[in-house]
């Protein structure tokens, strides 16, 4: 059984769109159809030109599509990206969440796992707090909640955030090594195959709730 895994994310200059990229690799990997999906950008295209790395970035992903509220029906696990601002997601990424109240009344945000990723300019620059704080709107869900831990070697290589792959882009950083991608892959990797395994199960259980209906008619 396969799974479908939707990898959605706000990128500015394209450090949380690689860290997507190789996420939604990872899921790849196992099999998952996966949908990589970038939100609305919201900033006006005079702030934009401002910044030659932000106006290349939305330049080079102009053909990405965007993603919509029925990316998060047909999914059945969701990976978020974002970079970290202020500790908090991107008002972008906030925003498309914040579409989803619709979907979440009918139940269709419920059950499904989650894992989230992010990256701040400082390595103490609000990763750990970006990525805690998605978890608020998982819990509101009732998403089920798959962080990578401490699993595999790649997530130690990375620097060892149990919370979700995330890269540290300043002067000090680690510009988006080799290995924050390889934990990333992985963090895409554990999403797909838990959801699968849940998958199964309930396909399983549902046989199963079916063969005793059918044994006692």
């Amino acid at each position: 059984m396969t799974a479908n895994v939707a990898v959605i994310y706000y990128s500015a200059t394209g450090t949380v769109h690689a860290l997507a990229q190789a996420v939604a690799e990872g899921a790849a990997s196992t099999g998952a159809q996966v949908r990589l999906r970038r939100v609305a950008e919201l900033a006006p295209e005079t702030a934009i030109d401002q910044n030659p790395q932000w106006r290349e970035h939305a330049d080079a992903t102009a053909g990405i599509a965007q993603a919509t509220v029925e990316d998060l029906a047909w999914a059945d696990a969701f990976a978020f990206g974002t970079p970290t601002r202020f500790g908090a997601a991107a008002a972008q990424l906030k925003q498309f969440i914040d579409q989803a109240g619709g979907l979440w009344q009918e139940g269709g945000l419920a059950d499904k796992p989650v894992t989230a990723f992010t990256s701040a300019y400082n390595r103490h620059g609000g990763s750990e707090a970006t990525i805690l704080s998605l978890g608020n709107v998982f819990y509101h869900w009732g998403a089920l909640i798959v962080p990578p831990g401490f699993t595999d070697p790649a997530v130690y290589a990375a620097g060892g955030n149990p919370y979700g792959a995330s890269a540290v882009t300043g002067p000090t950083g680690d510009d988006l090594k080799a290995a924050v991608l390889d934990a990333a892959r992985y963090q895409g990797r554990r999403l797909a195959q838990i959801t699968m395994r849940l998958l199964t199960g309930s396909h399983a259980a549902g046989a199963a709730g079916l063969e005793t209906s059918l044994q006692t008619a």
